[in-house]
């Protein structure tokens, strides 16, 4: 008995010892970064590409108070209620302190400057596929933007989901830099391709989950339930989404559909961004959602 109890106890450790390495934070090195150079213009970009102020901006603000980004934002889940934080530059309450560096383990691994766990409420499983350049220059134009003291407000979730070590064994099955689409033959294709899958996360909210949050790949945009429970959010494959280009840019730089109705809910936040993007962004955001493979 007790031969078999010092087996167990050492499998258990070896076990043990195996997780912690496969499922520990990961992080980038700080080498990756020689030579890139912020660029506060393309940081901008990004910013609005990424949707940062439609979940760190103050629920109902506008025009500039949208950059005063306090967080707050409640947003429900399965798994109980995540709240934005602040990412303003504060030195104290927000991300004043922040590298560019650790921006990158933010975004690329969910890994905070602490080196604990973010929960994939953050989209990093999807900002996992921006380039380094891009979260440099966004790094960058963060930092010109107001900086407001505002305490966060911690998440409210269930067991066992507000054990963040559990988080490590999340990504390993669900963090994945790949393309969903892996083979786009243009260079519009491909800045689509990035828009979609990468700075605009897309995926987040029109494709479904799996019992564990991750997300249902083989069902790509296909519309998923509202988190909310009021609702469901559209599927935006071809085989549902059928308005042609013009009406698709005309509902993203108005919000209008061609049915006459306006855009609602989260969605017109991003339409807010979508607004701000040049036409040649647009252009190749459409080209892609007409490229994926429809679901009915």
């Amino acid at each position: 008995m007790l031969r078999f109890l010092a087996v167990l106890i050492a499998l258990c450790a070896i076990g043990f010892g195996v997780f912690w390495l496969v499922t520990k934070p990961q992080t980038t090195e700080l080498s990756a970064l020689d030579g890139i150079l912020p660029d506060i213009a393309r940081g901008e970009a990004v910013f609005i590409a990424g949707g940062c102020a439609s979940c760190h901006s103050a629920e109902g603000t506008e025009g500039d108070v949208r950059l005063e980004l306090i967080g707050g934002r409640s947003f429900p889940s399965d798994f109980g209620i995540f709240y934005a934080p602040n990412i303003s530059p504060d030195p104290e309450t927000g991300v004043g302190k922040w590298t560019a560096l650790d921006l990158v383990n933010a975004m690329k691994h969910g890994t905070s400057p602490g080196g604990q766990h973010y929960y994939p409420a953050f989209p990093y499983a999807t900002y996992t596929r921006a380039t380094l350049e891009d979260i440099v220059s966004l790094h960058a134009y963060l930092m010109t933007l107001p900086a407001v003291s505002w305490q966060n407000r911690e998440h409210d979730l269930t067991f066992p989901f507000n054990i963040r070590f559990t988080l490590g064994g999340w990504k390993f099955l669900f963090l994945d830099e790949g393309w969903i689409l892996p083979d786009v033959p243009t260079p519009e294709l491909q800045r689509g391709r990035y828009l979609v899958e990468a700075l605009g996360h897309c995926g987040e909210c029109h494709t479904p989950r799996n019992l564990l949050g991750g997300m249902d790949e083989s069902r790509w945009l296909a519309g998923a339930p509202n988190p909310s429970g009021r609702g469901s959010i559209p599927n935006i494959t071809p085989g549902k989404l059928i308005w042609d280009e013009s009406e698709l840019m005309a509902y993203f730089t108005s919000g209008f559909t061609p049915e006459f109705d306006v855009v609602g809910g989260h969605m017109s936040e991003v339409v807010e961004n979508l607004k701000q993007m040049p036409e040649s962004d647009l252009k190749a955001i459409i080209a892609y959602l007409k490229a994926v493979p429809a679901i009915d």
